[in-house]
């Protein structure tokens, strides 16, 4: 009778505990697996995914793409991953690499391209569309939920957008002229400085480049240079020195900066920079 009793015992809490554990292994596998090259598309995936995704980036935020180098983490995570965003970018050269190397036969690899510079809010919709798209259609059976999503994220783009150009249109910044790092000159434009010259990288930074930059900013009466943070700090150090003007650091990744982890906190850092910069 006891041997008896024990035994419904066991069968009764088998039945109790059982489906408990298969949904909580069901959850945690029904999860969309993505890797991501940068923490722009990862931050937008993160905000039209939720709890339905988990996000692994690649690059780190303060590196530009083009000088990244693979890890054996970095195949281990795409072998089971079962989607690889990338933007399209000629520095994301390494990608066909390491998905060969990851010998993943279930992995889609998709390139959210969206040309223009993501910081900028009417890109960085533009691309939330289009992750949101890409999510959709290979997790079709939550497309309501990153849709609704995406409209959230939508609202907050647009009302980041309304705070930041009115603190740009306070700070008068369209009387200010400009030389930057060509990946930072649309983000600016966008701002409402006047860039009059634009450099590359640090190493198209000749001494007739230079040259060139300085007479055309002496000239023009050019106060700030503004460097892209992922090329190398303070590329434009030297022309700046010879302009006497204001020499400045801005990211074009959510992360780059501390305490910038998202796309909000990064373009409202860059503008603070900005900001602040014509304060002194």
């Amino acid at each position: 009778m006891k041997k008896f009793l024990f035994i419904s015992i066991c069968l009764v809490l088998i039945l109790l505990v059982g489906p408990i554990i298969t949904g909580c292994s069901s959850e945690s596998t029904a999860k969309l697996q993505v890797v991501t090259s940068t923490s722009l598309m990862e931050y937008i995936v993160k905000q039209v995914g939720g709890e339905r995704v988990e996000v692994i980036n690649l690059v780190p935020p303060n590196q530009h793409p083009g000088n990244f180098d693979i890890k054996p983490g970095d195949v281990q995570n795409l072998s089971k991953a079962s989607l690889f965003l990338l933007h399209g970018w000629p520095g994301e050269g390494y990608a066909d690499k390491l998905i060969s190397s990851a010998n993943n036969p279930e992995l889609k690899v998709v390139k959210a391209s969206v040309d223009g510079n993501w910081m900028i809010p009417s890109i960085q919709l533009a691309a939330t569309a289009k992750v949101t798209s890409i999510l959709s259609d290979i997790d079709n059976k939550n497309t309501s939920a990153y849709q609704k999503a995406g409209e959230a994220y939508n609202k907050t783009i647009q009302s980041t957008e309304t705070n930041v150009k009115d603190r740009l249109s306070r700070a008068r910044v369209s009387s200010i002229k400009i030389i930057a790092s060509t990946r930072q000159a649309d983000f600016l434009q966008w701002a409402g400085f006047q860039v009059l010259g634009t450099f590359a990288s640090p190493q198209a930074l000749t001494p007739q480049a230079v040259k060139s930059l300085v007479d055309k900013g002496k000239a023009e009466g050019v106060t700030l240079v503004v460097n892209n943070l992922q090329d190398g700090q303070d590329a434009g150090r030297a022309i700046a020195e010879d302009l006497e003007a204001n020499n400045l650091n801005l990211s074009n990744f959510p992360g780059g900066f501390e305490n910038t982890e998202t796309w909000e906190k990064a373009i409202g850092y860059n503008v603070d920079i900005l900001i602040n910069a014509l304060t002194e």
